[in-house]
């Protein structure tokens, strides 16, 4: 069976906290996008925290699992994918995005694997932090809306009203 063409897919790596999770599948599926969730996760996707997060916009998600972020990397190795992270050398409002590509973000405590965004230095982008240094980044959902927003934005936010 083929695959849906999404506009945009949003991948999490090894997500920590509940509530990150469940407003960003509410983000993803209010706006129709495809949300991967990369083991281990720190919660189960059963929680009561995650679905009271997402309230009742689980049944209209697109969600698919992987074991692992070799297992993603490997599955989807010929897709774009841009990646937020701090250590970005590019503003977010900078990048063109291309439809069917991939966000990803990384877990709340580290962020995405070093050794990913040091292989894949051009795919790196950063959100413009607050004024204060001993404060790391906004919250991942946020974060995830944000930058899911600005790629819809460039597309005109098709089927969105």
């Amino acid at each position: 069976m083929e695959e849906k063409e999404w506009l945009f897919h949003v991948v999490l790596v090894e997500p920590e906290i509940p509530p990150n999770t469940g407003n960003i599948a509410r983000t993803c599926a209010i706006t129709g996008m495809k949300l991967h969730l990369v083991k281990p996760l720190g919660f189960s996707i059963d929680d009561k925290a995650v679905k009271r997060a997402g309230l009742d916009y689980w049944d209209h998600l697109e969600l698919e699992v992987h074991e692992s972020l070799g297992e993603f990397l490997e599955k989807y190795k010929d897709r774009k994918m841009y990646l937020a992270t701090t250590h970005g050398g590019v503003r977010y409002t900078d990048v063109r995005y291309e439809r069917g590509s991939f966000l990803l973000f990384g877990k709340e405590t580290a962020g995405l694997p070093k050794e990913l965004i040091a292989r894949h230095p051009d795919a790196a982008m950063r959100i413009p932090m607050g004024k204060n240094p001993d404060l790391r980044s906004l919250n991942l959902s946020n974060s995830a809306a944000i930058l899911l927003y600005e790629a819809m934005r460039q597309h005109d936010f098709p089927g969105l009203r």
